[in-house]
């Protein structure tokens, strides 16, 4: 097993718990919740704990316009309504 994975077990952690609390940045691109964006210690997981963030910023982590994202969230909520599943988008 790897070093780093057996420490973060005994600790009862994860790696982005690690990442935020020494304020480092993560650097294990193939990891599947790498972005490329420093703010968050380049960690999907630790954006989607900072609350809840504008289209804009949620755009210039991914790369793209905030009318993008906007048309995204447009898709996923028709596709979540299509499958009964109820979507409250006043959160």
């Amino acid at each position: 097993m790897n070093d780093d994975l057996t420490d973060l077990i005994l600790n009862n952690t994860t790696c982005f718990k690690e990442h935020q609390k020494h304020d480092r940045p993560c650097i294990k691109k193939s990891c599947r919740h790498w972005i490329s964006c420093g703010k968050f210690q380049n960690c999907s997981i630790n954006a989607a704990n900072k609350g809840p963030l504008t289209l804009q910023e949620i755009g210039d982590i991914f790369g793209v316009t905030r009318m993008r994202i906007c048309q995204i969230e447009k898709t996923v909520i028709k596709k979540l309504s299509n499958k009964s599943i109820i979507v409250d988008t006043n959160l």
